[in-house]
């Protein structure tokens, strides 16, 4: 525990510098690693292409970053307590920038796994330090600000990522999405070293651990490594290996399980011996930070989820590109950015479980309007219906972000930014699986569908069989016979069946995604109420 001034000094404290150039500073490498969880996504068949490996093998550049990613996240509270926070972040870029540039230089597909598993290692702890600094260098009245600073770089991001990723590799070489990561983390790092600084309680925290001398918990890190590296290769491999009809599913499904209860009964230990946990599940007591634990699952859920979503529907069925299918989502990007400021300020002012309600009754909304989806659907519509969308993420990620330190101390700030992160990207984890898996399920249940209710017999069908015969045998560029002209129209047909049911598929998940944000709501007054204009319940 911290000592009985630290809450004092903590409170008293204040950075020396500017806390909007230190909020500037952070922000900058979290949003060039966030943007590195989607700007690969599109560059998969050149890197494939390019290291000679196919499609498949291609995607372990995904899923190794996102595994790593998730398995350092929760552990970052832990060994900020040990190091410093300071030191901790500025580690996890030097780890991001050097690892960033051995993935432009890689020559093999394996040994660029084996980056991207050290660039999420380095990733993963960025994101929950900066939180936790601008938790620490702005005051609670503020703080709501400060958030949406940080919110820009985390909800923009991913939006951003597909374009950016399909320009560079349409234009110029997929290793240049490694190499842009190299001067964005030189610059963080010397900003860092001269702006940020740990407040009183950190400080107090790590003389206080090293005074017993470095006693980590390595089996609270195996259990968390095999629990949470296995969850997220289970959601990410789960459809493409037909989840449990697989053996290695099934087993890392079992690993996953054993290991997360294991480690939960392991952490209860810890906490009654007086130890250090890496997980502080203690933090659930609050209703308040527990529910904001939810709420961050489920944005994160729904934005990965359409993110994913949006650029997959106009090149499946528009045929877009890779670039202008980012592009279609890009005008959401815009958006947050310019209502993130405003949603900032009006933290300080109302209460924000009403923000977060109507941030999710907006994208309740937004989701039934892309109902009206259909493959005729022009540009302009799309990427207006993603403003619409994003009008309602950017009234969800400030809010909650700031409402789960309500009467947290000082000294937790840490495990609170770790498990909110944690949140936030299993819950984008499990959205993306969620989406590929269900699409992929309700195609099917479609096409069966559709099959049993086409008459052969009918005169409609026929008529229509007719038309496109004739139009293969003579109408063609090139002319075929009344043989193949029939196979040529019937296959013409299937296709059709197979375009409609995937729309319907897509009408099916925006469904359960839009439920899903109006079940939310109920939640969010469980949480405290805090008075209007009055600073947070903190210490």
């Amino acid at each position: 525990m911290p000592s009985e001034s630290g809450p004092i000094s903590a409170a008293a404290w204040k950075p020396k510098h500017n806390p909007w150039a230190i909020a500037l500073t952070v922000t900058l490498a979290t949003f060039m690693e966030v943007l590195d969880t989607s700007i690969a996504n599109v560059a998969l068949p050149h890197i494939a292409g390019g290291l000679g490996a196919s499609q498949d093998e291609a995607t372990w550049v995904l899923t190794s970053y996102l595994v790593s990613n998730a398995v350092i996240l929760p552990m970052s509270a832990y060994l900020t307590s040990f190091v410093g926070r300071k030191r901790f972040y500025m580690w996890c870029v030097v780890l991001f920038g050097i690892s960033s540039a051995l993935c432009g230089l890689a020559p093999s597909l394996p040994l660029l796994i084996f980056f991207r598993v050290l660039q999420g290692a380095g990733g993963g702890g960025l994101a929950p330090s900066e939180q936790a600094i601008l938790a620490d260098t702005f005051p609670p009245k503020k703080r709501g600000q400060a958030f949406a600073v940080y919110g820009l770089a985390v909800v923009a991001a991913p939006a951003i990522g597909p374009t950016l990723g399909g320009w560079i590799t349409d234009n110029y070489d997929w290793r240049w999405i490694f190499f842009i990561n190299i001067p964005v983390a030189i610059v963080s790092l010397f900003l860092t070293s001269r702006m940020v600084e740990d407040p009183p309680h950190i400080v107090e925290e790590v003389k206080r651990l090293r005074s017993k001398g470095l006693n980590l918990d390595y089996t609270g890190f195996a259990l968390l490594a095999i629990g949470f590296g296995s969850l997220e290769f289970v959601l990410d491999k789960g459809q493409e290996d037909d989840w449990f009809g697989s053996h290695i599913i099934t087993t890392f499904t079992i690993m996953c399980v054993t290991a997360l209860l294991t480690l939960l009964l392991w952490e209860i230990w810890q906490i009654r011996k007086g130890h250090k946990p890496i997980l502080d599940l203690t933090l659930f007591r609050n209703r308040t930070f527990a529910v904001s634990f939810i709420l961050m699952f489920v944005l994160g859920f729904t934005l990965f989820g359409t993110t994913v979503l949006i650029p997959q529907f106009t090149q499946t069925l528009l045929g877009y590109t890779a670039e202008r299918a980012g592009m279609a989502i890009s005008p959401g990007g815009l958006t947050v950015m310019a209502l993130m400021p405003l949603v900032g300020f009006l933290v300080g002012r109302v209460d924000p479980r009403y923000l977060i309600v109507y941030g999710f009754v907006s994208l309740a909304a937004a989701l039934s309007f892309m109902h009206t989806l259909d493959l005729e659907v022009s540009y302009g519509y799309i990427a207006l219906l993603r403003v619409f969308q994003a009008s309602g993420l950017a009234f969800l990620f400030v809010p909650i972000n700031t409402i789960s330190y309500t009467d947290i101390p000082p000294g937790k700030n840490n495990d609170v930014s770790g498990l909110t992160n944690l949140a936030r990207n299993i819950g984008g984890s499990v959205g993306t699986s969620f989406f590929v898996t269900w699409l992929a399920r309700r195609s099917q249940f479609h096409q069966d569908r559709l099959v049993s209710h086409s008459n052969l017999s009918d005169s409609a069908l026929q008529t229509k069989m007719d038309a496109l015969a004739n139009y293969f045998q003579h109408g063609a560029s090139v002319a075929n016979s009344s043989t193949q002209a029939r196979m040529m129209a019937q296959g013409n047909l299937y296709r059709q069946l197979i375009t409609q049911s995937t729309m319907m598929a897509y009408l099916d998940v925006i469904t359960v995604l839009a439920v899903g944000c109006v079940c939310m709501i109920p939640l969010v007054f469980l949480m405290k109420k805090r008075r209007t204009g009055g600073p947070m319940a903190m210490h």
